[in-house]
């Protein structure tokens, strides 16, 4: 609704139902509150030295954008000054302006530490939800106002809900709630447990072991607040289990989970590191591989026949590979994997990109610190991606995926307002994509 009709209808209804004593003071509270208005609908005006627009490939010199309410209202050329005083400039000159970013693979209720797998058996589920806030916090303030959290314990909807109430700080959430497994699979929350404590979890807990279960579980997600399903199609590195990289779903059962999804509007993410694995989901309509780290050749074929996508976090990789060196760090059974797949996964991505393989951004933030994303670009770089590409798979490549293409992803007119700004030019310094200096999520200036 413009701002002109909004007025009118201001006028017509205080003229028409507030009564005070006289006319001259009816129309006085009028404009009150018409002043009030105007208030709130003042402009920011955001002068940029530099501005990379994704769309095209390109980094533009000298432009103002222009942003009313949550949205960019236009791009002008030049630095253009408003006439209003109630309006808010930002001296950007010697920045260099991007689209909000996005990170595919992020786990906001925990982060990374020695005692972590105790942290089951002491954390309450409020301790989890109290922590998720810093950690929301620290990603938007790293620059990434979306991110998809493929799975956790379920406080990640609840801390998508607060971020959409303006409750608190952080990035706009896409979650998977609780990623699916199979019993003794990556995502199985009792591995390690003695046996007493590991029970029998299923469908409700994302638990999966037939065609029936699948459905059941997908459904339970829906039933959650879920809005994409994650499952994880092999062995992983940080479950406490023995297997890194077998086949953990039979195709059948992916097949189940990936219709079902689709009935319900979602899609479907698949962690994956072993190649047998990421075959039988990609033939049964994962949307997304994560991680990606053994994949053969006709594995990324694939990906690119069925129109999938991988998603490298080579960050977590170097993480886990360094911390298995680290006395105590992980579980001893840990250690091997972790020395054997992440030490591998930037080579893949090298290897894919190359091939043609479709890539969105993505970090597994959490594995390591949060707010340490940002370091994925450099890595991607070193690996031959060229500066530019990897700005455009952490926007608007990501914002395809999940569905956003039309709302975030750019700097447009009519785009919501989630703008960054760096120090330098990142196709000439990527390492500046490290230090974020300027953030901006829906109009709203959280860092400056």
């Amino acid at each position: 609704m413009g701002t002109e009709n909004t007025h009118k209808r201001i006028t017509k209804i205080f003229i028409t139902n507030v009564k005070p004593a006289n006319m001259k003071n009816r129309y006085l509270l009028l404009l009150i509150v018409l002043i009030s208005f105007g208030s709130l609908a003042q402009k920011t005006y955001l002068h940029c030295g530099k501005l990379v627009d994704v769309k095209n490939g390109n980094v533009l010199s000298d432009k103002t954008i222009i942003i009313s309410g949550n949205k960019i209202e236009s791009i002008e050329n030049g630095f253009i000054n408003s006439k209003n005083e109630a309006d808010t400039t930002v001296d950007l000159k010697n920045k260099t302006v991007l689209p909000g970013l996005i990170d595919m693979h992020v786990h906001l209720e925990g982060e990374t530490s020695p005692d972590n797998y105790l942290k089951p058996f002491t954390l309450n589920e409020a301790d989890v939800a109290f922590n998720s806030v810093g950690y929301a916090k620290k990603t938007l303030m790293a620059g990434f106002t979306t991110v998809r959290d493929l799975g956790g314990s379920g406080v990640n909807v609840a801390l998508r809900n607060a971020i959409n109430k303006g409750n608190i700080v952080g990035p706009r959430i896409f979650t998977a709630e609780k990623a699916l497994a199979t019993t003794g699979g990556h995502a199985d929350p009792t591995n390690g447990r003695k046996r007493d404590l590991m029970g029998n979890p299923g469908p409700k807990e994302g638990v999966v072991n037939s065609v029936e279960d699948a459905k059941k579980a997908v459904r339970q997600r829906y039933k959650n607040g879920a809005d994409w399903i994650k499952i994880t199609a092999t062995g992983g590195v940080l479950s406490v289990a023995k297997n890194s990289k077998n086949p953990q779903f039979t195709e059948e059962e992916i097949e189940a989970i990936v219709t079902t999804a689709k009935d319900y509007d979602m899609q479907v993410a698949a962690h994956a590191h072993g190649d047998e694995g990421m075959q039988r989901a990609i033939k049964a309509g994962v949307k997304t591989i994560e991680h990606g780290t053994l994949m053969s050749t006709e594995t990324m074929e694939l990906i690119k026949q069925k129109d999938a996508y991988l998603v490298p976090t080579i960050s977590a990789g170097k993480y886990v590979a360094e911390k298995a060196k680290v006395d105590g760090y992980y579980p001893a059974i840990i250690v091997p994997k972790a020395l054997e797949i992440g030490s591998q996964i930037q080579d893949m991505f090298s290897r894919a990109y190359k091939k043609g393989v479709n890539i969105a951004f993505g970090t597994d933030a959490g594995v390591f610190p949060h707010g340490e994303n940002g370091k994925e670009f450099g890595y991607m770089v070193e690996a031959g991606m060229p500066a530019m590409k990897t700005l455009q798979a952490a926007t608007i490549t990501s914002a395809n995926l999940l569905g956003q293409n039309n709302t975030i992803g750019q700097l447009k007119s009519g785009y919501i307002a989630d703008i960054i700004a760096v120090n330098e030019d990142p196709t000439q310094n990527i390492k500046t994509m490290e230090t974020v200096v300027f953030v901006m999520k829906e109009g709203t200036i959280y860092k400056d």
